[in-house]
């Protein structure tokens, strides 16, 4: 049934998931979803998060630095192996942007849920200038760029709660 589906688009069936850097370019598979591939891919990226959370917070800084730099070769690369540039099955900017907007969040599924709708809000929306540099950026940068960015303007929006709650 996957594969049926996959076939239909032809970039898709140019990457594996045997493959550990397409695997990790689509956000663990969840970038196959058929809808809404970027909500699947900040998903798949929860598990990661509660595994980090309770992390020193150097070390969750670490790791979602690392993330993101890692992202500019993953994104990249899958990118160049579908031929496509930045194919919407290419969710690893979604992950490492989730991870962004919850750097320093209380602990609970409410500032997680918060921080969830934030990120896809700036991410869907695409105010300036991440619309800009999503449409100007090349290469696995252009590609992991909008979703830092809608990353770090979540997190400012989800510290500013928590600001105003405490």
């Amino acid at each position: 049934m996957l594969m049926k589906w996959l076939s239909k688009d032809q970039a898709l069936t140019r990457l594996s998931l045997k493959n550990p850097v397409h695997f990790l370019a689509l956000g663990f598979g969840s970038g196959l979803a058929a809808k809404a591939p970027g909500t699947f891919g900040t998903i798949a990226a929860i598990p990661l998060y509660l595994l980090m959370a309770p992390l020193p917070l150097a070390w969750y800084i670490g790791l979602t630095l690392v993330s993101v730099f890692a992202g500019f070769y993953i994104c990249g690369k899958a990118a160049h192996d579908m031929g496509v540039h930045d194919h919407g099955a290419i969710v690893w900017d979604e992950v490492a942007g989730l991870l962004i907007t919850m750097i320093a969040a209380p602990a609970g599924w409410i500032w997680l849920l918060v921080g969830f709708g934030l990120f896809r809000f700036f991410d869907i929306i695409k105010p300036w200038p991440i619309r800009w540099l999503d449409a100007k950026v090349e290469g696995g940068f252009g590609i992991m760029i909008d979703d830092v960015l809608a990353g770090v303007f979540a997190f400012i929006c989800l510290q500013g709660l928590v600001w105003c709650v405490s």
